[in-house]
């Protein structure tokens, strides 16, 4: 390098030295990394997810650990940039401590130009153990903050502003993690760096007004050309010599426009901001989105309206891909959000106790056209409202929208997750509410006003669940107004045909557990500890009672399994249900009900849970369910009382008219017709096609309801209904043959049957992905599924559960494995 040169960009990325306090432990670490992997990666302990081991891992969590490296450098100055500091550090260059850290989620920029020397370098990152420095905390609070100890083994993390569920959940590992997760680089001091950009978009008929404004970090030391360019369309002009704000609007017409998943294209375009010689960019989506939440004759609506159309939220909840950031991919991460559009999802909800994903993550949505409902960090616990606990709040707040408010797939900025409800679950707030609410609001307002000063224009909703602004109401069990969680049947053990009787504005949060898949479970669980009450499967149940809730909910439904293989499919199954009766009842109350999300897409590591997803990113059977409950245009049956009414929603931009055909199915796979309708399906609510009393069924024949669409749209499906427990029937074998034929790289499979076989589940022995799963298959219509491996080369055989083979005990005449 020139010594006379411009300094240039240094990336600090790649192997550092991790030792802990003691120096007992020292090990190589890649940055960005967490400690925690690599401690595995170097051999030094187990596998944190194998087994029990997280038990005897804590102590990583309670210790002090540093990371090291060296630089040689022939200039000095250099400012340090961090990104995603987890969390409470100090920062150590060549001997002198230059900064100290308390944050996760903010972006440092430090001068260290005076402490640098040409030359040799050294810099260390100290890390503080999180348990500690949170404790620490606590004892210095005015009064003590409670916390939720079912969620968190580990104490007080709602003193840190660090991922929450790093202290544990009813579905996460407990280690609290530390580590670097974002960028880490020196860049070259600059006289006015570009510091922030602020964008909005105003929309009316054919035009798309684009408002910027940029800042820099400093006064411009002299004048500075600068240039806004988007669609075609520019402003330039000179800045002046001391001033540092530059604002500029651009008119769009005929913009290409940015929409939902299923609703249209997702054209993005690049906002390129010129200032001297320093130049930044941004992707745009051109959208008009709004958050509608309006007092009316029920309580109060809330509802999306995307370029003037009413869209209906069909999604679920995002917790981080994983427990360990370091284990995190892109390309995972894609996977598991095209998974969610694959499912025919339009939204996810980032979750309050998890993080702020890193910004490709909203490239991806963005391209996807996910809709994302963004959390503030906070979930589940009481916080301080002390005067720096707030300015931390407010400095967090205001970079996170910096960073992120220009996605076009932000559709709602949401103050916490469940912090109103927390305010009833703890001893001291319940004696002392006053206190506690307004310590709440404190914080509240804090994170509000951040966001109003950065994205005026941004859709802003104070809590979820919320029953609207300044309501600090049952949002659990009020059905009327704004937004709401529904856990009465996981958590109070109702009946599935509870979710028939609330009707929610927007469900944000509902759903039931199931185990995850055989090839997961191998991953942490041997063969002798596959049992529900095994230490090892309890370990890795992280909900008090889960296991016996899903036992006790199973066995109102089905016979008893017959081994625990089939009790793990069994439990998929009737998770699958479950969520069904919940979205397909709620859809027919469309425009009522404008949206649901259920309870959760992803796992952080391989854990009994609510997901859809397998930790890994393949799809349980209820991914596979929610595919054809989450399409955009359904037929479904809905008990009442005496009588089953069958109703269509249609969620497209455009009338469709459907062919549908009733049809009543014996268990001797026997079928009668009950009826054949045509129905013309608006676009702005749910209708009635038909009902028929409940006694029109005989008492061993379930409900098919099957439907087409008549314009070719290729909108199609049938929907099961049975009007009994499962168990209640007499299940006759199915006797189910299987052919496997192969298409290039993937595996056709066609399932024939002598009986009807309901739910049969298909696995595969190497990792791959189906293109549908739990299906019926009936006597006389041969069902057939495609297999996509991941290796096309790779040996595989596959192996299938249906209602009959899982819960009864004689043999059954034909193998359940095909090799492929």
């Amino acid at each position: 390098m020139n010594a006379h040169a411009a300094p240039q960009t240094i990336d600090l990325a790649g192997n550092w030295t991790l030792t802990d306090k003691t120096g007992t432990h020292t090990a190589s670490m890649v940055l960005p990394g967490d400690g925690i992997t690599a401690l595995h990666q170097a051999g030094l302990i187990p596998d944190p997810y194998w087994g029990r081991n997280e038990y005897q891992l804590r102590w990583i969590g309670q210790s002090d650990w540093t990371v090291t490296r060296t630089i040689d450098l022939e200039q000095t100055d250099y400012v340090l940039c961090l990104e995603e500091l987890d969390t409470v550090a100090t920062v150590v260059v060549n001997g002198k401590a230059v900064f100290e850290a308390a944050n996760a989620f903010r972006r440092y920029r430090i001068d260290i130009s005076d402490v640098l020397t040409i030359g040799r370098n050294e810099v260390e990152i100290q890390f503080r153990s999180a348990i500690k420095a949170a404790e620490e905390e606590q004892a210095r609070q005015p009064f003590f903050v409670p916390y939720h100890t079912q969620n968190n083994p580990l104490a007080n993390g709602n003193m840190l502003r660090k991922q929450q569920c790093d202290f544990g959940w009813d579905w996460n590992i407990a280690l609290a993690p530390f580590g670097i997760y974002g960028a880490i680089r020196l860049e070259p001091k600059q006289a006015a760096r570009i510091e922030a950009v602020q964008i909005s978009q105003e929309h009316s008929p054919g035009v798309a007004a684009v408002s910027v404004s940029v800042a820099l970090e400093a006064p411009a030391p002299h004048d500075m050309a600068w240039s806004i360019t988007l669609c075609g369309q520019s402003a330039s002009g000179v800045l002046l010599a001391g001033a540092s704000q530059i604002k500029a609007a651009l008119r769009i017409e005929t913009p290409d426009l940015w929409w939902p998943a299923g609703w249209g294209d997702q054209p993005l375009h690049d906002l390129v901001i010129t200032v001297g010689d320093q130049q930044t960019r941004r992707r745009l989506g051109l959208r008009d989105l709004k958050l509608i939440s309006e007092p009316d004759g029920v309580g109060r609506s809330f509802k999306l309206s995307v370029n003037g159309q009413d869209v209906f939220a069909r999604g679920a909840n995002w917790i981080p891909a994983d427990a360990l950031a370091g284990r995190i991919e892109p390309n995972e991460v894609r996977d598991l959000l095209g998974s969610a559009v694959a499912a025919n999802m339009n939204m996810i909800r980032v979750w309050g106790g998890g993080r702020y994903e890193p910004g490709w993550f909203y490239d991806m949505c963005d391209e996807l056209g996910l809709m994302v409902w963004q959390d503030f960090m906070f979930a589940c616990n009481l916080y301080p409202a002390t005067e720096g606990f707030l300015a931390e709040a407010a400095l967090e707040a205001r970079d996170v929208v910096l960073r992120l408010h220009h996605h076009a797939c932000l559709a709602v900025w949401c103050g916490d997750n469940e912090v109103i409800g927390a305010l009833t679950w703890f001893e001291e707030s319940i004696k002392d509410r006053d206190r506690y609410l307004v310590a709440y609001d404190r914080l509240n307002r804090t994170l509000e006003t951040a966001l109003k000063d950065v994205s005026p224009e941004a859709n802003w909703w104070p809590s979820s669940p919320s029953p609207g602004p300044l309501s600090f109401g049952d949002a659990w069990h009020d059905d009327s107004s704004g937004d709401m969680h529904f856990w009465s049947v996981w958590h109070e053990g109702r009946d599935f045909d509870h979710y028939r009787d609330v009707a929610p504005r927007f469900c944000s949060e509902f759903g039931f557990q199931s185990y995850p898949s055989m090839p997961v479970i191998r991953r942490f669980a041997a063969e002798q500890d596959w049992n529900i009450a095994s230490p090892v499967m309890e370990s890795h149940q992280k909900n008090g009672g889960g296991n016996a809730r899903i036992a006790e909910t199973m066995f109102r439904s089905f016979r008893f399994p017959t081994d625990f293989e089939s009790f793990v499919y069994l439990s998929q199954v009737q998770q699958g249900i479950a969520i069904k009766t919940a979205v397909t009842h709620w859809r027919t109350l469309k425009p009522h009900c404008m949206g649901m999300l259920y309870w959760q897409l992803n796992d952080s590591w391989p854990v009994c849970s609510w997901s859809s997803l397998n930790h890994g990113g393949s799809w349980k059977l209820l991914h596979h369910m929610a595919r054809h409950f989450y399409a955009p245009v359904i037929v479904t049956v809905v008990p009442q009382e005496n009588r089953l009414a069958v109703k269509a929603v249609n969620d497209t931009r455009s009338p469709v008219a459907v062919a549908v055909e009733l049809l009543a199915l014996g268990l001797d796979g026997a079928m009668r017709t009950l009826g054949a309708y045509e129905q013309d399906l608006p676009v702005d609510k749910a209708v009635l096609v038909t009902d028929l009393a409940v006694d029109g069924l005989r008492p061993d024949e379930v409900l098919l309801v099957r439907w087409r669409d008549k314009d070719g749209q290729h909108h199609q499906g049938q929907d099961l209904f049975a009007r009994r427990p499962f168990k209640a029937y007499a299940l006759q074998p199915a006797r189910l043959n299987l052919s496997v034929e192969r298409e290039a790289e993937a595996y056709r499979l066609i399932f024939a049957s002598e009986a009807p076989a309901f739910f049969v589940g298909v696995e595969a022995s190497a990792a791959g992905r189906f293109s549908d799963n739990a299906i019926h298959v009936i006597p006389g219509e041969p069902a057939s599924i495609l297999f996509m491996p991941d290796d096309p080369n790779a040996p595989i055989h596959f192996s299938w559960h249906d209602l009959h083979s899982a819960t009864y005990a004689e043999p059954t005449p034909l193998t359940n494995e095909m090799s492929g």
